[in-house]
């Protein structure tokens, strides 16, 4: 071995046995993240609800409604929230979805990750809320039942008598969006 690449690999050691920060050096654990106001958004969704989908079949055509019911938990200490969905997509097809959101604190957005019978993989989406107009709108991408990659835009409204609505958007055959879906929920009381 050259010299050079002795000294080079010497430094490279000592970067693996350097203390990382003064905390590190002292034995002592960074602080556990707490959940801050915008987990609050999470606690909102807890509880088991009823869901009406309906599912736009084509453009201007009439929607095709089937049932559902939604589990929602919180995760990781009120860090992030667990979605169970259980039901019927169209009529006669069951469906089952799952899918997990948490705040990311850099990029100031609810992040979001969901796969469900009816895909091929995890769609991954970000969010923003407007507290005034009680909405979370945002976008999701990811496969669809044919594999290819779907991109689509989201609004969940909070309703005055304690109702969600899930709204999704999407690309038509004409490529102009269009309304794909709407659930709304009733919790359980």
């Amino acid at each position: 071995m050259n010299l050079s690449r002795f000294v080079a690999y010497s430094a490279f050691l000592a970067t693996l046995t350097a203390p990382v920060t003064a905390q590190a050096q002292a034995g002592a654990a960074p602080p556990m993240p707490k959940p801050g106001p915008e987990h609050a958004l999470f606690k909102m969704d807890v509880g088991t609800w009823d869901a009406v989908v309906e599912i736009a079949a084509a453009p201007g055509a009439p929607a095709v409604t089937s049932k559902g019911v939604e589990v929602v938990t919180l995760g990781c200490g009120g860090l992030c929230q667990i979605t169970d969905f259980k039901g019927e997509m169209m009529p006669g097809t069951a469906f089952h979805g799952h899918g997990t959101a948490a705040w990311d604190v850099t990029k100031k957005k609810y992040v979001a990750n969901w796969t469900d019978s009816m895909s091929q993989g995890i769609s991954i989406g970000e969010s923003s809320w407007d507290p005034a107009a009680k909405k979370l709108t945002g976008t999701m991408e990811g496969p669809d039942m044919t594999g290819q990659i779907m991109k689509a835009r989201s609004v969940v409204e909070y309703t005055a008598d304690g109702k969600r609505v899930f709204t999704m958007y999407a690309p038509g055959p004409d490529g102009k969006e269009m309304q794909l879906m709407r659930i709304t929920y009733t919790r359980r009381k």
